[in-house]
């Protein structure tokens, strides 16, 4: 369905931004009277800035197609967090251009004495955050005396941070004849009772098919090693290989060692956290925009209100505190009828939280293993082959120069070679994928306590013969079960039932493969094994279990009672 009647410079803005038909929530808005208030449950990335926009219009334009000259503001639009009001701001910008329109933003962490300066030059759209809205207010900077309409975006958000006395304040400071929008993801009570205080007979909407679970998001749930993650994350980037991606940790330390590490691997990433100031944070924002960076690792609160082009994939390295805020993490992506992909890294003991939480978020989770570094490589090989570069035809002003090089270098080198610097240059540009482990915790049953089989897997030695192999590691290199199992697995490429018994000794740990899997297990670490790591299969019988060190106070009291025996 096109776009009912519009101005004509804002119908001009849509059609130069490629908008052919509204969406659910933007139709939604325009099929309502003019100048009712309205209450709206709609979800993040549903096109809610454009569809408030459209919705102010005959209270700003009337029957002009230009603004009159700025001076006090004529909407004021209200948003959570710096992020937001400044998207929101960019996004009535464009909207509102061929009318003359002046916008501006008033949020936190920028400098105020610059935002009074432009309030005083005049503005027809103010868009901030309650706080420091108040604070204009409060010093006469922000005039409120023209307002014709006032909107709230995200409100249950604001007030989950705790901005309701702000909002109050600053509804109440507004004319009550104005238009008041409140959109909200949800509708608890208070919400209900701020739209009851605040609004006049408002017409409440609840955009169908929106409020829960974003269809256009695929859930996909990766079983991971607890100690693989990190390589989790590196793969599923490769794997998807999107424009830009989000990946979202639960803690700052987090973000700062996740973006450390994937800037160390050869991925343009930059991080956003709260301890970031506010310039840094616009900072790492546009060079995602610009395409200098492809990644954005980030905190939950950092990430909120981000609406970013191309961003097509989210991936929780952390398991979300909530279905909520897995929800939100993944409404980054999936905005505005484009399709994305939400993926959650779940270890085996985050399980049945992890299922927990999709059945109350009621979404449809595909489960599997992470992207293999094969599976990764074979792709890489086919986005080789299907490189513009290869198939685009040269420039006419190109082409002699282009040819003669050509031409030079076959004369030197033989195909197979200049093939194969080519591969090789491909592959420099790219990060390397990761060896990584699939947990394959299947069927859903608890654990057994005998290490590395699932309840109800025969034991080795059972169904099977087990085969012996020796490791050139001990309790003095801090060998342990913990530790040892995933490396095994990973490098072996075994799963861990394959494994049975360990025994850790001082110099070496020897340990049970079961029988079917060993040619294979020694072949894999053979080749993804360190140098240092010597890999021995042994012989004749099982060795005998290891004896614990006693500890040196143990000793001591032998010794002691040694010699008052010997008196």
């Amino acid at each position: 369905m096109p776009f009912p009647s519009l101005p004509t410079p804002l119908a001009r803005a849509l059609d130069a931004r490629s908008y052919a038909e509204p969406t659910p929530v933007q139709q939604a808005v325009l099929d309502t009277e003019n100048g009712r208030d309205l209450l709206v449950s709609a979800q993040t990335g549903s096109g809610k800035t454009v569809a408030f926009g459209l919705a102010i219009a005959d209270v700003l334009l009337a029957a002009d197609e230009t603004l009159p000259a700025p001076g006090a503001p004529l909407a004021l639009a209200i948003a959570p967090t710096r992020e937001l009001a400044l998207q929101v701001q960019r996004e009535l910008t464009w909207l509102y251009a061929e009318t003359g329109a002046r916008v501006i933003a008033s949020v936190g962490g920028m400098d105020p004495r610059r935002e009074a300066r432009a309030l005083e030059a005049g503005a027809h759209i103010v868009v901030g955050t309650p706080g420091r809205l108040r604070d204009h207010l409060e010093r006469g900077r922000l005039v409120p005396t023209r307002l014709r309409a006032v909107i709230l975006d995200e409100a249950d958000e604001m007030l989950d941070m705790g901005f309701r006395e702000d909002l109050e304040f600053i509804l109440a400071a507004t004319p009550s004849e104005r238009r008041t929008l409140l959109f909200s993801a949800t509708l608890p009570k208070a919400i209900v009772a701020l739209a009851e205080r605040y609004q006049r007979d408002a017409l409440r909407l609840a955009v169908a098919g929106e409020t829960r679970g974003h269809a256009d998001i695929a859930y996909r749930a990766v079983r991971v090693m607890p100690r693989e993650v990190e390589h989790a994350v590196v793969n599923v980037l490769r794997f998807v290989d999107s424009p830009v991606a989000i990946v979202f940790c639960n803690t700052r330390d987090g973000v700062r060692h996740l973006q450390a590490s994937l800037t160390e691997r050869g991925f343009s990433a930059v991080a956003l956290s709260g301890e970031l100031g506010q310039g840094e944070r616009n900072a790492a924002l546009q060079a995602l925009r610009d395409g200098r960076a492809r990644v954005c690792v980030a905190t939950d609160v950092a990430a909120r209100g981000i609406d970013l082009p191309g961003l097509d994939l989210v991936i929780h390295a952390d398991l979300p505190h909530d279905a909520e805020v897995m929800q939100h993490r993944s409404g980054r992506t999936g905005r505005a009828g484009r399709k994305g992909t939400s993926v959650v890294l779940v270890p085996p003991a985050r399980r049945r939280r992890a299922e927990q939480m999709f059945a109350v978020a009621r979404v449809n989770v595909e489960w599997s293993g992470p992207p293999t570094a094969e599976e990764i490589r074979e792709l890489d090989r086919e986005r080789m082959m299907s490189d513009p570069l290869l198939a685009e035809v040269e420039p006419e002003e190109d082409r002699d120069w282009e040819r003669d090089w050509a031409s030079a270098l076959l004369e030197r080198f033989p195909p197979e070679r200049l093939a194969a610097a080519l591969a090789r240059l491909y592959r420099s540009r790219i990060p390397v994928p990761e060896e990584v482990g699939d947990p394959g915790y299947e069927p859903p049953r608890r654990a057994d306590p005998r290490v590395g089989a699932p309840l109800g897997a025969p034991r080795i030695g059972e169904d099977e013969p087990g085969i012996w192999f020796r490791l050139n590691l001990g309790r003095r290199d801090r060998a342990e079960p913990g530790r040892l199992l995933p490396m095994l697995t990973r490098r072996g490429q075994i799963g861990r039932g394959d494994i049975g018994a360990i025994r850790i000794s001082e110099r070496e740990t020897t340990f049970e493969v079961r029988g079917s899997a060993a040619d294979a297990f020694a072949d894999a670490f053979a080749r993804r094994g360190p140098a240092d790591l010597r890999l021995e299969r042994m012989q004749g019988e099982a060795p005998a279990p290891a004896k614990a060190p006693r500890s040196s106070r143990a000793t001591k009291h032998r010794r002691e009672v040694s010699k008052v025996q010997r008196g």
